[in-house]
């Protein structure tokens, strides 16, 4: 098992968990409607600002993940497969077992005043939800954004949660500094498909609520279109309605990036598909025969009509520089959009 960043203290109330988790970590559940099925993994890390692996290929190299698994339960996600690594499985475990770096806040004050740390951009939200469910109950990202924003910090923070409410003027303060990047995650508007595919996330027109906030607030924010579901989400209509309700949320731009399937998440959406759309398992087999990704050809048409779209409704791309508050001006502060990552954030989503 990959625990020799963590240490643990205090009691293991079940004794079942110790073999999982090393002696020390303190397991809950909690009997309220939000949680009930969840159990939560108390853990005390020893390092919290992560290297991404591969970060030649992506827009950002360091993260910052204050959990592990994720109440979404989204079928597609990616990040699935690192709950192997705790000797959990992809599937209901990395749903239900939500492992809880408690000391996330604090550990991170002390990395950021570090001498060694070169004041690099922190990228959170790339591998779990940091505004899932748990986040109403463990309040870890105010002392996570407080921290940020009193190193002067740049960040950003890609969420379908609606909780990130909570911490607007947070957010507000850390945009008077420092860049930050806000984008929210919105594929699609079918409910039915939401429900069975995002069964624990906010619904979509709560999180375009979210956008709406926002931008409200002077907080420029984007919307990660992603993933488009092939056969399921990707028609000419589908992709209008969304794209149009994505800029009358305000949403300063807008980018579509296509399903992928790696291992783990590869078997667990398989199965839900053969359960709740059966006609359609040969179709993926087909589309997605050479691997993880769809076809260039369907990435790139993808793209094409969500960008054409996007004119239409006059999204436009962020403007360089208009993101960071002007500090002491008095004016309100304006955040900008995570950075249009390109083809390479396949790889988070």
């Amino acid at each position: 098992m990959r625990w020799d960043s963590l240490s643990h203290d205090g009691p293991d109330p079940s004794g079942t968990t110790a073999a999982l988790f090393g002696p020390g970590v303190v397991s809950r559940t909690f009997d309220t409607p939000e949680f009930r099925g969840i159990t939560f993994h108390e853990v005390r890390a020893r390092s919290i600002v992560n290297r991404v692996p591969g970060a030649s290929r992506l827009p950002f190299e360091w993260t910052v993940n204050p959990y592990r698994g994720c109440s979404h339960a989204c079928v597609y996600c990616f990040a699935r497969r690192s709950h192997g690594y705790l000797d959990l499985d992809a599937g209901t475990d990395f749903d239900t077992q939500i492992v809880v770096k408690v000391n996330a806040d604090r550990l991170l004050r002390r990395e950021l005043a570090s001498p060694r740390w070169g004041g690099q951009h922190i990228a959170m939200g790339t591998n779990v939800d940091c505004y899932q469910r748990a986040e109403g109950r463990y309040r870890l990202m105010p002392g996570i954004l407080s921290a940020l924003r009193d190193f002067a910090n740049p960040f950003s923070v890609l969420t379908k949660g609606t909780l990130i409410l909570r911490d607007l003027e947070l957010l507000r303060s850390a945009c008077a500094v420092t860049d930050v990047g806000i984008s929210v995650s919105v594929a699609f508007l079918d409910e039915e498909l939401w429900r069975t595919v995002e069964p624990g996330a906010p619904a979509p027109e709560r999180r375009l609520d979210v956008v709406r906030a926002l931008t409200g607030h002077g907080i420029g924010c984007g919307v990660l279109m992603a993933p488009v579901i092939p056969f399921l989400s990707d028609g000419p209509a589908q992709l209008r309605a969304t794209v149009r309700a994505v800029a009358a949320a305000g949403a300063t731009s807008v980018t579509p990036l296509a399903l992928h399937l790696r291992p783990g998440a590869r078997e667990w959406f398989t199965a839900w598909l053969a359960r709740h759309h059966p006609g359609l398992v040969r179709h993926y087999e087909a589309l997605y025969a050479d691997g993880a990704y769809a076809p260039k050809w369907y990435q790139r048409r993808i793209t094409r009509q969500v960008h054409e779209l996007a004119e239409e409704y006059g999204i436009g791309p962020s403007r360089p520089g208009a993101h960071r508050g002007a500090a002491g001006t008095g004016g309100a502060p304006r955040c900008a959009p995570e950075p249009d990552p390109g083809p390479t954030q396949l790889t988070l989503l």
